[in-house]
């Protein structure tokens, strides 16, 4: 079974908007694993425009699911993840000031700094994933830096899913059985959703877990948190 971990860093920038506790952010988490969330997912950036370095120790306290941090992980980054001890740390190459995340890591050329935080992250006991396009080669370098997962950047897919399906697929499915074959498991995410999210999920062999953020909060705006997050896993049942 694919796990749904709901990512709200949107929710926290609705909350930021207006400076107050509103929504809270504790209690929609709790919610969304009460409504079939197997997971939680939060990417501080260092500006903390969404997710607040604050809401870190609050968060951990309460969900009782699999906690995921994303992030790029810079000493700030990984002081506060080894920590609070977060289930899963998955590692972005984001720039300070990036809009979202697009691209993942050459694990080749970065080798050398992967393997060293991915071992201290270890240590700690988190299972640690590093965020990769959808390439052989990268999937390799990740298993090779002592990786627990890597999570394939899905924009790619999405932007050309409704253009050719097959063809937007293939490189992750591709990527996917070296995954499988080389033993590390397969995590997903960025502009999945309602329309394209089923075709993903029984195209691409292995795929342990989805985090989904933008696109559902976006939902749940015209169908409830609720129905919205069933409304997901029905797609990956």
């Amino acid at each position: 079974m694919t796990r749904l971990s709901v990512n709200i860093n949107k929710v926290a920038l609705i909350r930021n908007a207006r400076g107050e506790d509103l929504p809270n952010l504790v209690q929609v988490a709790k919610d969304c694993e009460s409504f079939g969330a197997e997971g939680i997912t939060v990417h501080p950036r260092p500006d903390e425009r969404h997710i607040k370095y604050s809401d870190i120790p609050e968060l951990k306290e309460v969900v009782s699911t699999e906690f995921n941090i994303e992030g790029n992980p810079t000493d700030r980054f990984m002081e506060m993840v080894l920590k609070h001890k977060p289930h899963q740390a998955t590692l972005v190459p984001d720039k300070p000031g990036a809009l979202t995340s697009d691209s993942g890591w050459d694990t080749i050329s970065n080798a050398e700094f992967l393997k060293e935080v991915t071992a201290k992250l270890q240590d700690a006991g988190i299972c640690v994933s590093i965020f990769v396009n959808a390439k052989p080669e990268f999937v390799e370098g990740a298993k090779a830096v002592g990786a627990d997962r890597i999570e394939f950047y899905t924009g790619d897919f999405a932007r050309s899913f409704h253009i050719n399906p097959e063809e937007a697929v293939k490189a992750h499915v591709e990527a996917a059985k070296k995954a499988n074959e080389v033993g590390i498991g397969i995590n997903a995410g960025h502009d999945l959703n309602l329309d394209n999210l089923r075709y993903y999920k029984e195209s691409v062999p292995g795929l342990l877990e989805v985090s989904i953020g933008h696109a559902l909060i976006s939902d749940a705006l015209y169908y409830g948190f609720k129905n919205t997050i069933q409304m997901y896993r029905a797609k990956l049942d």
